[in-house]
């Protein structure tokens, strides 16, 4: 059985807590679920792991917390969160930009070779 999920958020919009909602809330759960959990932001996406950008994104107009609530918390539950490095050139970030969140940067190879083992699944948004 699959220990581990990979999401990529390539497609998102990054400054709509709307579309970012599902992707965090079931990051979270299957870390709660003890699995081994990635978010990968890609492209624009990776925006949100900009220091600052998530603070000031809510996933609801009444919510009181931030995107950026819902990822420390998500990462506090073993979530780990992952630039893909053409997002970093897409968003013009470096890696002094990220979020303490971030776990770091990574290229092609690792993350095709991660998600083409067995032991995986890919959530894509």
């Amino acid at each position: 059985m699959p220990q581990k999920l990979v999401i990529i958020l390539a497609s998102t919009d990054p400054l709509s807590g709307e579309a970012l909602s599902a992707p965090l809330f079931q990051a979270s759960v299957a870390a709660g679920m003890n699995y081994h959990v990635e978010v990968v932001c890609t492209g624009t996406a990776a925006k949100l792991l900009r220091n600052g950008a998530a603070a000031s994104i809510h996933l609801k107009p009444d919510e009181k917390r931030s995107v950026y609530d819902f990822i420390k918390e998500g990462h506090a539950a073993g979530v780990r969160f992952f630039c893909f490095s053409p997002g970093l050139d897409v968003c013009h970030l470096r890696k002094e930009d990220l979020i303490p969140e971030c776990s770091g940067v990574i290229g092609a190879a690792h993350f095709i070779e991660e998600i083409m083992s067995g032991d995986c699944r890919v959530l894509t948004y």
